[in-house]
């Protein structure tokens, strides 16, 4: 099957061709003749299984007719993220250049007035995140009231960053008569719950997993210790062939630490996560695009949606959380028919999650042996400690009696006598050799029977002794 097959228009199937497609993806082939129909869309499919084509070249030709009114946008995309936005931005622009079809892109991190000027002007496709929009909507700003076609894309990514209610929220206040799109990786209770209380009578789309039947994708785990980590992802660099890489960590300081060290090692990389404003993020990523750094470190807000050709390496520095994470970043590369290769660094506690992706899916990940010296440091590094341990506790067992100790008690044995008693009756002789001293008071030393006077006569008294 061919594009040209799918009932596309003639304008929109040559900017197809100029972007160098002509065969559509099992996704787009699906879902590209029910949206031309105005019939409601659920499309399981992961990225980079060309979903976001499905819903944007058949929203060009609906769009391609029609007139645009202030502060009403005629369509609607909801994404999870900046990036996501950003990225079916650009679909938008390169596919519809032969039509006249005007875009705004509300999302976070960026100054309103440019947004709030191009939704006066009127758009054609309002492309935002949830939470900038609804910003917006409840300071008066858009109405959508004149919406005919949304799109909800990522549905379980909506889920995972608490943005249903918004959702619900913002269909509530579009016409109930519209047609709606919605895509999601999985399928989850609240989602398919979402799904019947929007959707009318909706034509239900599955794609196989990536994961599991990109063969274009070699992946390894590869069991490491914690502490093992950097030398093994410095060894992998240096030695399997990396042009261009792509490396995921769970948490946005091992993002931040991690880039610091790979440049400190002399690699050029650079680094993506929630922390940086929009347009820090927005530079980094086009010095990766542009190769002015080979490397990116990313935490997940760059999982979903990063396009980026010739990509030839992702690793899992962490084991992803959730198994699905694990199918969205493994997807930057191997794209378009490149093959790529991905790496998943896997510790002791890792071992459950690692499990939940292999289930998820329906592969058993093969193990990747570390060779050459710079492998065995990873393992020694956990391990040497532990033996060190065991040598240590060992010899305090056999020196119970501590018969070594034992002269240095006695050593300190008489400083202590010294303070006792017998060394205090010591010194009673010189108390008493000091008595014959003149006494201050002398009346109150002397007897009070003559002749019991044994002392010595006080000069004073002009009397003989005798």
């Amino acid at each position: 099957m061919k594009f040209a097959d799918l009932g596309l228009s003639d304008e929109l199937l040559q900017s197809v061709l100029d972007a160098g497609y002509d065969t559509p993806t099992a996704i787009q082939a699906q879902a590209i003749p029910s949206v031309l129909m105005m019939r409601d869309i659920i499309g399981i499919a992961q990225t980079g299984t060309g979903k976001t084509a499905s819903f944007v070249l058949p929203m060009i030709d609906i769009l391609a007719h029609g007139r645009r009114r202030a502060l009403m946008p005629r369509s609607l995309i909801l994404e999870p993220t900046r990036e996501l936005a950003a990225q079916v931005a650009e679909n938008f622009e390169k596919y519809g250049k032969n039509h006249d079809l005007k875009m705004a892109l509300l999302i976070g991190g960026v100054q309103m007035g440019d947004q709030v000027k191009a939704l006066q002007d009127g758009v054609d496709v309002l492309i935002a995140t949830p939470g900038r929009l609804m910003d917006l909507f409840e300071r008066g700003k858009i109405m959508l009231n004149g919406c005919s076609l949304l799109v909800i894309d990522e549905a379980d990514r909506m889920l995972d960053m608490g943005f249903i209610p918004d959702i619900e929220t913002i269909c509530s206040k579009l016409p109930p008569n519209r047609q709606t799109l919605l895509f999601s990786a999985t399928m989850p209770p609240v989602i398919k719950k979402l799904a019947d209380k929007f959707l009318s009578n909706p034509k239900y789309i599955e794609v196989a997993r990536p994961a599991s039947n990109n063969s274009n994708i070699a992946q390894h785990k590869i069991h490491v210790s914690t502490r093992g980590k950097r030398e093994a992802l410095r060894h992998l660099l240096r030695t399997d062939n990396v042009s261009t890489a792509i490396i995921f960590a769970n948490r946005k300081t091992t993002v931040r630490e991690l880039a610091k060290s790979l440049q400190q090692s002399g690699f050029s990389a650079g680094e993506i996560h929630g922390d940086m404003d929009q347009n820090a993020r927005n530079a980094e990523l086009q010095k990766f695009k542009d190769g002015a750094i080979s490397i990116l470190v990313a935490s997940d807000v760059a999982a979903r949606g990063l396009d980026v050709k010739g990509v030839s390496h992702v690793f899992n520095y962490d084991t992803p959380w959730h198994p699905d994470d694990y199918v969205h970043r493994i997807g930057r590369t191997g794209r378009a028919g490149a093959s790529g290769r991905a790496f998943t660094f896997v510790t002791s506690e890792d071992a459950e999650a690692i499990a939940n992706v292999e289930k998820l899916t329906g592969m058993s990940i093969p193990v990747f042996t570390l060779e050459g010296a710079e492998a065995a440091p990873a393992a020694r590094e956990d391990a040497a400690p532990r033996e060190s341990g065991r040598r240590e506790r060992a010899p305090r067992g056999e020196k119970a009696p501590r018969k070594e100790r034992a002269p240095k008690a006695a050593a300190a044995e008489p400083v202590v006598e010294r303070e006792e008693a017998p060394v205090r009756e010591a010194r009673a002789p010189r108390i008493q050799r000091d008595e014959p001293r003149p006494p201050k008071d002398v009346l109150t030393e002397l007897p009070s029977k003559p002749g019991e006077w044994n002392g010595p006569v006080p000069g004073f008294l002009s009397v003989s002794a005798l």
